[in-house]
């Protein structure tokens, strides 16, 4: 079971976007990293989780199994089939919504899983799927995606204006644009070489 930590700071936000960033991060972390116990509560405690997680080999291989659903929606080829993905989601994870401050110790929030006490999986689970669920209400677009290259495909979390993000950071788009050019530039030479 997961025992919820204090926070530092009894005000900190639980905004719908932190959520998200938090399941994105997570996300990262349990599928395209070595997941372990350590790697997982690393993420938990950049995202605000402290004193003693409580968290084992098991939770971590059942947040995993939590991540690959979650990558689904990121992956989803559109908002239609993203929020199909997100009412399954939630109708296996979630729970009537309740508020809870954790005792006093945080801010009061919105909990989507069956206690303040829940498995961590399924907190990881139904958190994230609301969260998700709002922000592409919100936004009405897919509120994340896959890393377009090849070599990457980690899912990041895009709530800007304009065109979706296609790369899940700088260098990732930096390396593909790089490699489209040298591409481009050996075709060029390649077809102005006389036969």
């Amino acid at each position: 079971m997961r025992a919820h930590s204090a926070k530092v700071h009894s005000t900190t936000v639980h905004s719908t976007r932190a959520m998200a960033a938090r399941a994105v991060d997570l996300c990262v972390a349990l599928l395209h990293r070595q997941a372990s116990v350590e790697s997982v509560s690393r993420v938990l405690r950049e995202h605000g989780e402290t004193g003693d997680l409580d968290l084992g080999e098991a939770d971590v291989a059942a947040m995993r199994a939590a991540a690959a659903r979650l990558r689904e929606v990121l992956a989803a080829p559109d908002t239609g089939r993203a929020a199909a993905l997100l009412n399954r989601l939630l109708a296996d994870a979630a729970r009537a919504p309740r508020l809870t401050d954790h005792g006093g110790s945080t801010s009061w929030h919105v909990h989507v899983d069956d206690a303040d006490d829940a498995p961590w999986a399924e907190w990881f689970l139904a958190s994230s799927a609301m969260a998700f669920a709002v922000l592409l209400a919100d936004h009405q677009r897919v509120p994340g995606g896959l890393c377009a290259s090849p070599g990457c495909r980690r899912p990041f979390l895009d709530l800007g204006g304009g065109s979706p993000r296609r790369f899940c950071s700088a260098r990732c788009a930096t390396r593909e644009r790089v490699a489209a050019h040298r591409s481009r530039a050996a075709s060029s030479e390649a077809s102005d070489v006389p036969d």
